[in-house]
């Protein structure tokens, strides 16, 4: 940081707040422009981060430090040109706030340049207002091609009192059909994922279908666990342009959550085939196309020619079922976690669970409570947090009481570097408030740990999207010896009557659960579209190497392929910016 003896004045008045703020855009706007790298290095604190979405990258590019900061924005300045860096008056004012213990004066901004217009978000230090510690830029909406919405929503003309015309629905039922056309966008998956993305192409009149292998939307949530709800609240799971009702619960149950999804598919007049299936695709290099084989519900076949392709079946797939010794011998009822609807069943018997994560924890609970006896196996250490108080902690951003869309931009704005220092602050301060739930369970054997770098349950799931639990009340049950805990490094083999022990015991069970895991989106892509495709694409998921989900939300190295994934608050984030490219490649600007 900078050191210089002399003192700063105190900003801390809603004036001075914002003069500080209009000071540094004003000179940031006037260096950028000038292309001047060393002067505008010294707008930057010696420590430094920059995210941009879109605005000067057409991609997710994060940087560090002030010179290559400066170096890639003048860089970028001649063909992005932006301009007008100005507050932005519709949102939440400058305010002095303390991120990972830094006071800053944080202030969201908004800009032009030479094909759209965005927003951003600055934090500048408090004790050196002339500094940016971090600065975000991202690119919200394209000249000439704005979203359909608010005032610039469709008047309806077309089918508004079209007397002996097509009205509403018979405009929608051929549109759905897709009998004399391909859309430009396929949608494999119809989650939460898939409807945001479509509901952000419907408002960018991109012709979109979405498809999904159950026979409803929102079934990919029904056909869960009978006992499942949200592990994070409400406010923080809005879907793009429409709010849960005030009247829901905090933590959504799976079938709610199910209806929703299902309704907001109708109300966005999204064009959705349930019951369809992907069996099949290739891209043609020359044509710039995909061919795609939809198998429908009927065992009808459809070939299509999108030119977009986007999975959104979450961050994975395809169950995996790992090959572990005499798995195949057991001769009780046997099926992967995903297959798993409720416990009643069987009541009065007894059932094993392998796995500790969240499914293994909530379906070991499931069956408890169906008067099932129960044992849980662990395979490895897992990180186990409350979900209140300590899985709020990551949320605190919702709860300080701007918008939710000024909460997402404000948690956008953060990088790799940040985010490890951020969830190290908060696991440290989980700990704490959970030291006793840990104590007992590792009392009991059980096998905690907190990340690879002391980061939670955060960042497991950012890496390999599992490995840990966020409880709702198993952990107690195995503190209290109500579920059984079994490790599985004491097992021997699986046979016919259920796990025989190393000591020679067996733990009888009349059913197994595998809550193993699924396997990664790169093995749903070579399932579907080959070797080629798959390797050429590489890692889905998981940190890439520039600290950016790897391969996710942004262009691959397979033209026209894309990837959405993430919890309901990252696809409502996230669906803005994939939208947002493809619109751009349409329109040739990309």
């Amino acid at each position: 940081m900078n050191t210089t003896t002399l003192s700063t004045p105190a900003i801390d008045t809603p004036d001075d707040l914002q003069a500080a703020a209009t000071q540094w855009l004003k000179s940031f706007e006037s260096r950028l422009q000038l292309g001047d790298v060393d002067r505008l290095a010294t707008l930057f604190a010696t420590e430094c981060h920059h995210r941009d979405i879109l605005a000067f990258s057409w991609t997710l590019r994060p940087a560090a430090g002030a010179r290559a900061i400066a170096e890639f924005l003048t860089s970028a300045q001649t063909k992005v040109q932006a301009k007008n860096f100005i507050l932005a008056k519709d949102r939440t004012a400058p305010r002095k706030v303390r991120r990972l213990g830094i006071e800053v004066i944080e202030a969201i901004f908004k800009f032009e340049t030479a094909v759209g217009r965005g927003h951003g978000v600055v934090r500048l230090l408090a004790s050196h207002p002339d500094q940016a510690w971090v600065l975000l830029t991202t690119l919200d909406e394209l000249k000439g091609h704005e979203e359909q919405i608010g005032s610039n929503r469709p008047s309806g003309d077309a089918y508004s009192r079209n007397f002996g015309g097509t009205n509403w629905l018979d405009q929608r039922t051929t549109e759905r059909a897709f009998e004399d056309r391909d859309p430009v966008v396929l949608v494999v998956g119809g989650g939460q994922n898939g409807l945001s993305v479509a509901a952000r192409l419907k408002r960018l009149k991109i012709d979109t279908l979405v498809v999904d292998k159950y026979p409803r939307i929102g079934d990919n949530w029904r056909v869960r666990y009978h006992s499942l709800a949200l592990h994070n609240q409400v406010h923080v799971n809005d879907l793009p342009y429409m709010p849960f009702p005030p009247t829901y619960p905090k933590y959504v149950p799976k079938d709610m959550l199910g209806n929703w999804l299902e309704m907001y598919a109708e109300a966005m007049e999204l064009n959705c085939w349930p019951g369809t299936e992907l069996i099949k695709g290739s891209f043609d290099s020359s044509t710039k196309r995909w061919t795609v084989i939809l198998k429908r519900a009927d065992g009808s076949e459809r070939v299509m020619h999108p030119r977009h392709v986007i999975f959104s079946n979450g961050t994975s797939g395809i169950a995996r079922v790992p090959d572990l010794p005499g798995l195949k011998d057991f001769a009780g009822d046997k099926f992967h976690s995903h297959g798993f609807k409720s416990g009643v069943a069987w009541r009065g018997k007894k059932a094993l669970v392998l796995g500790t994560g969240n499914s293994g924890h909530d379906i070991a609970q499931d069956l408890y409570s169906n008067g099932v006896e129960t044992s849980i196996i662990q395979r490895g250490s897992t990180t186990v947090v409350s979900i209140d108080p300590s899985a709020k902690l990551n949320y605190a951003l919702y709860e300080e009481g701007p918008p939710v869309a000024d909460c997402d931009l404000l948690a956008t704005a953060t990088t790799y570097p940040l985010l490890i220092r951020a969830y190290q602050a908060s696991a440290k301060r989980m700990i704490e408030l959970d030291k006793d739930l840990i104590a007992a369970l590792k009392a009991r054997g059980f096998k905690y740990d907190l990340g690879e770098d002391e980061t939670g349950h955060q960042m497991k799931y950012r890496r390999r999207g599992g490995g840990y639990y966020l409880n709702a009340g198993c952990s107690d049950l195995i503190i209290d010896h109500k579920i059984g805990l079994l490790q599985y490094d004491d097992i021997e083999k699986f046979v016919p009557e259920g796990a025989l022990m190393k000591d020679g015991t067996i733990q009888k069970a009349d059913l197994l659960v595998l809550a193993t895991g699924y396997y990664s989106q790169q093995e749903v892509v070579r399932r579907l579209m080959g070797d080629e495709v798959a390797d050429r694409v590489g890692q889905v998921w998981g940190i890439g190497a520039n600290g950016e989900l790897a391969n996710m939300w942004t262009r691959t190295p397979q033209e026209g392929l894309w990837f959405m994934g993430g919890a309901l608050a990252q696809a409502r984030i996230y669906s803005k910016y994939v939208a947002l490219q493809i619109k751009a490649i349409e329109l040739g600007l990309m």
